[in-house]
């Protein structure tokens, strides 16, 4: 039976859900999510193998040009690139419109790329009013005679996903698997622990979470463990770092209520993706200015 490998960019702006979609399609968490802007911060691959294919999905900061800082740069020259390498792209987009946004990211993608349209978020189409502008929206896109497939999906419910994995595997070239069977990510297992730690941050803070916050492993020992016999024990130690002295208060809270909760919670996140058990240990840092410091972002391991 021939085998089809894919090399698939996932690319749109803040919040249109191309990380919900990858670790639904992988099917464990390897890209972190929250409605706050740029979350993801890197090139996140996640794998996915079925019988006679193989979908090797790369995850990319979302593009936009409301910031100008190094951070934001660095940011959006990451899911540019990943357009250089891949077979074909996901454009995503939220079902309920298109903003002017979501057209600068398309003509950012290489006209000789092919291209599926992933209308995002078609759990929200719930009045006469949504389904006509849903209807306009489907007919402007293929108007444009740009796209592979318009597939429409809701990534938190998984409607329609299934679909654009068909769609894919349609463009697929013929190549062998790239990753073992039993490979879902690229990334090591302290990358993504530091990466669970963020989205806590991200989410338990919200709008009082200053965006120049970053976290990084400073100490990851795997071992067998010993209150669980057959599974792995993982010792971690992280630094969050700041960009100002007032905002590290804002992390650790009230005696340090913040920073526990955040701590318990990505203590969990790791056990269940390693299936072990966790001693985390967590420190707040203060870097002044780093997220517009080339050097600083590099040393922080932002690609």
């Amino acid at each position: 039976m021939t085998h089809r490998c894919a090399v698939v960019a996932i690319v749109g702006r803040p919040n249109v859900g191309k990380s919900t979609l990858l670790n639904y399609w992988v099917g464990q968490k390897v890209s972190i999510t929250s409605r706050k802007a740029q979350t993801t911060r890197h090139r996140v691959t996640g794998v996915l193998t079925r019988p006679g294919l193989q979908i090797v999905f790369v995850d990319t900061p979302g593009i936009q040009r409301r910031h100008n800082n190094a951070l934001n740069r660095q940011l959006n020259k990451t899911a540019v690139q990943a357009l250089s390498d891949v077979d074909l792209a996901l454009w995503v987009i939220e079902a309920t419109g298109l903003s002017a946004e979501d057209e600068a990211i398309l003509g950012l993608i290489p006209k000789s790329l092919p291209v599926i349209a992933v209308l995002n978020k078609s759990d929200r189409i719930r009045t006469a009013q949504d389904r006509k502008a849903a209807y306009a929206l489907g007919d402007r896109l293929a108007a444009m005679h740009r796209f592979h497939a318009l597939v429409p999906v809701s990534a938190e419910r998984g409607s329609q996903c299934d679909a654009v994995i068909h769609e894919i595997a349609q463009l697929a070239p013929e190549g062998e698997p790239r990753f073992a069977e039993d490979e879902i990510s690229d990334r090591s297992v302290r990358f993504l622990a530091g990466e669970l730690i963020r989205e806590k941050l991200f989410r338990l803070l919200g709008d009082e979470l200053p965006y120049e916050t970053t976290v990084v492993i400073d100490r990851f020992e795997e071992q067998a463990s010993v209150s669980a016999p057959g599974k792995l024990h993982a010792d971690i130690s992280a630094s969050i770092v700041v960009a100002k002295a007032s905002q590290k208060a804002v992390v650790i809270g009230e005696q340090g209520s913040r920073i526990r909760r955040i701590g318990t919670e990505a203590r969990a996140d790791i056990a269940r993706l390693i299936d072990g058990t966790v001693r985390l240990e967590l420190w707040v840092k203060v870097k002044s200015g780093w997220a517009d410091d080339a050097a600083a972002i590099r040393a922080f391991g932002v690609e």
